[in-house]
């Protein structure tokens, strides 16, 4: 019955505006309708279920791939921008070529190197969709799931929705069955939390990681190279030409990835710096300043055309920015927004890329008996032009 009440406060909300395709409705909230969503995909339903805070902010989810569609978040106008690209209907999900905008990605989220690594004595050969590695959990991971969906309210009376799916042993490659379930919470303060939780019961290697695009003009006609982004860690993870990890931790002071003080994005991206061009710009791990897994700020982006601040906090230790150098705008998204080059920004909590093949890295081995526990915090806040940095 709760499903139903918030698909059909979907449709309701979403009667203020003239549906997906108007502009941007002036700054109002518009809703995808929930009918835009409802289907069946391997005997499993798939719906569109929205949350929403009491100050508007509102985002809206999709049990396919554990998704965001559509983030809408106050900006210095007093109205609502939707920050993350996304698409009209389930059918313009299945027919994209970009198969990462928005779902949790796993079991293992970013690279394993030649999709390979050794458990227990055991090598484990895993598929390869990324040149000869394997990124993201392969062809058909957690991104291309239905995931069954359960509404509910948090104790403090926030809107919140858990995910859960249920991965075989052997898929994609994976030692043992994993059980996973992701819940997305909107808070009072504004912010889009999002908790992960994992179990087993053979050992295996976990990273899930939620892959939204972002963009704080609330369109793509406005270019991320504007945003002003600050990191909050000092050293980063050097790759070979395929983006894997060589094992080494680098300095990034003196480096175009040094982001330690605010920087915008576009000043340095077209620098020869070799790190940066196998990449094209920015797709690094960055390694962030903190002891043990507390939460903490782990980097904080600005766009001076709306005043819409985004801070990103998590328990995990690094962050994966893509500054979107791959993107040709042959994706068209909600409202006619096409995906094109460096109009959108992925800032992913994680463990380090390919993790298993590393002594010196952080573990991401999970065992029977253990739980995987992940936090993520995307927090907005508006600031006035020229209003310092908070």
């Amino acid at each position: 019955m709760k499903k139903i009440l918030i698909a059909l406060a979907a449709s309701l909300l979403g009667a203020a505006c003239s549906g997906p395709k108007s502009p941007s409705c002036e700054g109002e909230v518009s809703l995808l309708p929930a009918s835009a969503f409802d289907t069946v995909i391997d005997g499993k339903s798939v719906s569109l279920y929205t949350l929403r805070n009491q100050n508007g902010m509102t985002a809206q989810i999709t049990g396919y791939g554990a998704r965001v569609v559509a983030l809408w978040v106050p900006d210095a106008e007093g109205g609502f921008r939707d920050v993350i690209w996304g698409y009209e209907s389930i059918a313009d999900y299945l027919t994209s070529d970009d198969k990462f905008s928005g779902p949790v990605v796993g079991r293992y989220g970013n690279r394993i190197g030649k999709g390979r690594f050794v458990l227990d004595g055991k090598e484990y050969a895993l598929t390869i969709n990324d040149g000869e590695n394997h990124l993201h959990g392969g062809g058909d991971g957690f991104w291309n799931k239905v995931w069954d969906a359960r509404p509910f309210e948090t104790a403090d009376g926030e809107q919140a929705l858990e995910l859960s799916y249920v991965s075989p042993d052997g898929e994609e490659g994976y030692p043992g069955t994993l059980s996973i379930e992701v819940t997305y919470m909107l808070t009072r303060d504004n912010a889009l939390k999002i908790e992960y939780r994992a179990r087993t019961d053979a050992p295996t290697v976990v990273n899930p990681t939620s892959h939204n695009y972002f963009n704080l003009h609330g369109s793509t006609s406005g270019s991320t190279n504007t945003h002003i982004l600050t990191i909050y860690a000092d050293y980063f993870t050097p790759t070979d030409e395929g983006l894997i990890p060589t094992g080494e931790l680098a300095p990034v002071a003196g480096t175009p990835l040094d982001f330690t003080s605010p920087v915008a994005i576009g000043e340095r991206i077209e620098s020869d710096f070799a790190p940066m061009v196998p990449a094209r710009g920015y797709d690094h791990n960055w390694v962030l300043n903190k002891d043990g897994n507390e939460m903490s700020l782990a980097a904080e982006v600005y766009e001076p055309a709306t005043g819409i601040v985004m801070k990103v906090l998590t328990d995990q230790p690094a962050l994966q920015f893509y500054s979107g150098n791959f993107m040709d705008g042959t994706g068209t998204g909600k409202r006619g927004d096409r995906h094109d080059y460096r109009t959108g920004i992925a800032l992913e909590t994680q463990n380090y890329p390919d993790a298993p093949n590393h002594e010196n890295f952080p573990s991401a081995v999970l065992r029977p008996g253990e739980e995987y526990t992940h936090t993520c915090v995307y927090a907005f806040e508006v600031r006035a032009d020229g209003e310092q940095e908070r």
